[in-house]
């Protein structure tokens, strides 16, 4: 099958475009199409090239954010991430500095 823009769709393997973002506007708009109800979240995923799973994820995440479903607001998603990021890097510098206290004991011996 070939899709509208000419490139080769298989309904089966894996995309092999790469990741993409989309803004929150972008998503706003699309979880409001899902919200009408007008057509079915298969039909608008299709309609803009989108898979089922990330819109269905998008609606999800909109619940959250409104208060309507528990879960993980996306302010505190990102607090979150920043937060394991942070962790790292301080777990990175906690064993440069471990291995250069041992570089310095055997150095003074």
């Amino acid at each position: 099958m070939i899709r509208s823009d000419g490139h080769p769709r298989s309904g089966v393997q894996p995309r092999e475009d790469p990741r993409r973002s989309f803004t929150p506007e972008f998503k706003a708009e699309i979880v409001e199409l899902c919200r009408r109800g007008d057509r079915s979240v298969g039909q608008i995923a299709k309609d803009f090239d989108l898979t089922e799973t990330a819109v269905h994820d998008w609606v999800k995440q909109a619940e959250v954010d409104a208060g309507e479903r528990d879960g993980l607001t996306s302010s505190e998603r990102e607090e979150l991430t920043a937060l394991r990021r942070e962790n790292r890097r301080l777990r990175e510098d906690v064993d440069i500095l471990k291995r250069a206290t041992a570089f310095f004991v055997k150095e003074t011996r």
